[in-house]
């Protein structure tokens, strides 16, 4: 879908990611939706990106509560009209070991990595259909295919994202509506803390700047991409992982011995 002309509504728009994108996005001419929590953040985005031409439509919201999506589409439209293209990109990440995960952070994690971003699809999707045209995309992990330890419940969270992104798809195949599953890789952002930061420079994992990230989700908004996977060899892991898993058991299972102290320093 071409983005220059199209209206554009962001989850986590004030994330490193996010705000990535929005930039991007901005740059290729679309009109922007920004939905964040933090209003003081939402507002320096807004503000940054404003043009002669167009400016952000800025909506502070916590998209894991209740009702929160059906508000936030009708309170876009009721501003800008129809919305062309929906990314899902808020999300929240958990470390350390899995016994020690409470139940509430758990929740937490789910109603924002996974229900929010159906429950935004399904209020806008109506809406697509009847004109025929739009694309949702949503931004999970290179987790979402490579169950990785210590991320054990992020990883189940992003798999969801993944297989509701590509059964979605595949029913919305011949209605003009498109989904768009982006898996990033490790990204240097704040999005990931410091002991995780430390983790993955011990562990030498390879790190994308949040600019590159953007410019992935964007290009494949516009060459109505499927599925993106980010990195190599990464991106040649998940497709091992998914033919030959046990081949990335092994390694896995040396990295995670180099993870576990800080997955100890980690634990509440």
């Amino acid at each position: 879908m071409n983005v220059q002309g199209s209206t554009v509504l962001l989850t986590g728009a004030t994330g490193g990611i996010g705000g990535a994108i929005a930039g991007e996005l901005s740059r290729r001419g679309a009109s922007l939706v920004l939905v964040g929590r933090n209003g003081d953040k939402l507002e320096m985005l807004a503000n940054g990106l404003h043009r002669e031409d167009r400016s952000p439509l800025a909506l502070v919201a916590d998209i894991a509560e209740s009702g929160a999506a059906a508000s936030i589409v009708e309170r876009a439209r009721a501003a800008v009209g129809n919305v062309d293209i929906l990314v899902n990109c808020a999300g929240v990440q958990t470390f350390g070991f899995f016994a020690e995960e409470n139940a509430s952070g758990l929740q937490d994690l789910f109603a924002i990595n996974v229900i929010a971003p159906m429950a935004m699809t399904r209020a806008l999707l109506p809406h697509m259909l009847q004109q025929r045209k739009g694309q949702i995309v949503n931004v999970g992990s290179i987790f979402g295919s490579i169950g990785f330890p210590c991320f054990a419940s992020y990883s189940a969270s992003k798999f969801a994202l993944r297989g509701f992104s590509e059964a979605l798809r595949r029913e919305l195949a011949g209605t003009g509506v498109g989904v768009t599953y982006v898996a990033p890789r490790f990204t240097k952002t704040a999005f990931n803390r410091d002991v995780v930061r430390r983790m993955a420079i011990a562990l030498k994992m390879n790190q994308d700047e949040p600019s590159a990230v953007a410019l992935a989700v964007v290009d494949a908004i516009e060459r109505n991409g499927h599925n993106r996977y980010l990195g190599w060899p990464e991106k040649l892991f998940v497709r091992i992982n998914s033919v030959l898993p046990r081949l990335v058991d092994g390694r896995l299972m040396k990295e995670v011995e180099r993870m576990r102290p800080f997955a100890a320093e980690s634990a509440p």
